[in-house]
């Protein structure tokens, strides 16, 4: 039973501006469960309480085991996109606007529940939209025709039990979880907290006829971003004030609680200058942009024993794995308990090109083990040089081997990671990014692996499958010691590292993730255990 879960939230619909509507077979939610209850009401005292400012309420087990709330603030109409639908529907990468943020604070540990304010006349669309996929969103709630009077709705839909509210736009789709736990655990010891960095421009100001009158000093002054997060009774406290001023208004919740309760520090944590809000037309490509870019850490274990009891009774197989990284994860996984099946040109006789001699390999694992839990494609083949003066041979067998069989590949392998609701994993290049000089085949075809990966992860979601792509630093593997000679050890990655990281991969449920391996990180992994860019020479 979790801490952290809801004491107050039941299983209901999903409601509209307070009615009450089933908008989804998924409209219901899991049923929220209730905090552990503690012996001693432990009283939180901040610096404001010091200082005068509203109490903090008494809670048990203190700030950390309140639940949190987030809060999606969807109400935008898209004036200033020249769009005829709201800007948080419209598409980037793949997904809507809306999608991507309601993903970033569902898929988020430190959120509780989840709730979304769209805009008026929008409520069904939405629900439509987002089905039952986001176990934590328990309501869909039209918003006012300002961002005060939105707030003013989900004040009355939270109530009056206390809780830590995270209000984030939604047309901040690339917020990050680095920043939604720093927000979350600043409100430990504070009652409100803003998102903001630095400003990189000089920040000038004007009077009435676009005359310079000042130049504050920069190195004070911070450009402000969402989320932002509040005590719910500090922000309740604060819009009750601002309610009994006739001239009130604001243009976002920290301007608030500052005017109206100016004896409440607000604690800034730092944003990210990726947390871009949508607002111009050109924001749209920006965001479209990072979201191609966009790569992972590796989501770690404790330590090796954890991940060995992960692949333990696992049935793994590997195509391209008689030598470098291929060869690597098979020693691991095997040495972990797990049951591999790796294949190779130069010893199995499997070509990763022949659809036939890849279903035949799926097939006699699934006889042999009963299952098929992950399947592994580190098999590539690198030729460089100029298009111009590449052979026809050489052109084709590029194209087969390093796309066209993770597409036979993926195809192959459905059916039984299906069943087991396995992770399919392959393997890119920091080449995917941008094209480069005399790599032309191998470059776009990392880069069409990458789009593959992410296709996948979508299209085969409802079935449980997780679909990621590995993108490590240069590593000291055969092939690219065959193409580029011997190289410095201490500028390489490891082949053993790479695996490590595989296998890290394969035991998590992520998905959907271009995951960096880079030397440092390999570094701090080897110290945790006590213990470029091209895969195999298998093709």
């Amino acid at each position: 039973m979790s801490a952290r879960s809801s004491p107050r939230c039941r299983s209901r619909p999903r409601t509209t501006h307070g009615r009450a509507t089933r908008l989804t077979d998924g409209a219901r939610t899991r049923s929220c469960r209730r905090p552990r209850r503690r012996r001693s009401l432990i009283r939180h005292e901040s610096p404001t309480a010091r200082s005068g400012g509203p109490p903090t309420r008494p809670v048990r087990g203190g700030w950390s085991q309140v639940r949190t709330v987030g809060v999606v603030l969807a109400g935008g109409v898209g004036a200033r996109l020249g769009l005829n639908v709201p800007k948080q529907m419209v598409k980037v990468a793949g997904k809507t606007i809306l999608e991507h943020t309601v993903a970033a604070l569902n898929g988020s540990p430190h959120i509780d529940e989840l709730i979304v304010m769209i805009t008026p006349g929008w409520s069904e669309q939405t629900a439509t939209l987002l089905g039952s996929r986001y176990e934590k969103l328990t309501r869909i709630l039209e918003g006012g025709s300002t961002r005060n009077e939105t707030t003013r709705r989900v004040l009355d839909a939270l109530g009056d039990e206390e809780c830590k509210v995270v209000l984030h736009d939604a047309v901040r789709p690339l917020i990050d979880e680095r920043i939604i736990a720093d927000c979350v655990a600043a409100l430990d010891t504070h009652q409100a907290v803003d998102v903001v960095i630095p400003s990189a421009d000089t920040i000038v100001a004007v009077d009435e006829d676009d005359v310079i009158t000042s130049i504050p000093d920069r190195s004070t002054l911070r450009r402000g971003q969402t989320p932002q997060a509040f005590h719910l009774s500090v922000l309740k406290a604060a819009y009750a004030k601002a309610h009994e001023d006739p001239g009130f208004s604001a243009t976002d919740d920290c301007g608030v609680v500052l005017k109206y309760l100016p004896e409440v520090p607000i604690k800034t944590v730092p944003g990210a200058e990726h947390n871009l809000k949508v607002t111009h037309p050109v924001d749209l490509s920006i965001a479209d942009k990072l979201f191609q870019l966009a790569s992972h850490a590796a989501p770690g274990h404790a330590d090796r024993a954890s991940r060995d009891v992960a692949l333990r009774g696992k049935t793994i197989v590997v195509l391209g794995g008689s030598y470098g990284i291929g060869a690597e994860i098979a020693q691991l996984a095997a040495a972990a308990g797990a049951n591999v099946v790796a294949h190779g040109r130069s010893t199995t006789g499997v070509h990763v090109q022949d659809p036939s001699q890849i279903a035949a390999a799926f097939a006699e694992a699934a006889r042999e083990h009963g299952r098929i839990d992950a399947v592994v494609l580190t098999a590539g083949v690198l030729r460089t040089g100029r298009l111009a003066d590449a052979s026809d041979e050489d052109v084709v067998e590029s194209i087969q081997v390093n796309y066209v069989a993770p597409v036979q590949v993926a195809k192959a392998a459905y059916p039984y990671l299906k069943e087991t609701q396995g992770h399919l994993l392959f393997f890119t290049s920091s080449s995917y990014t941008r094209g480069r000089e005399n790599y032309a085949l191998y470059s776009s075809a990392k880069s069409a692996v990458v789009n593959l990966t992410q296709a996948l992860s979508e299209e085969w979601a409802a079935q449980g499958i997780k679909v990621n792509v590995i993108n490590p630093e240069r590593t000291a593997t055969p092939m690219r010691t065959q193409a580029f000679g011997e190289e410095p050890p201490g500028t390489l990655l490891s082949a053993e590292a790479v695996a490590t990281t595989s296998l890290d991969v394969i035991t998590s449920a992520i998905t959907g993730l271009v995951v960096d391996v880079r030397r440092e990180d390999a570094a701090l992994s080897n110290e945790a255990d006590g213990s470029g860019t091209s895969t195999s020479d298998e093709v």
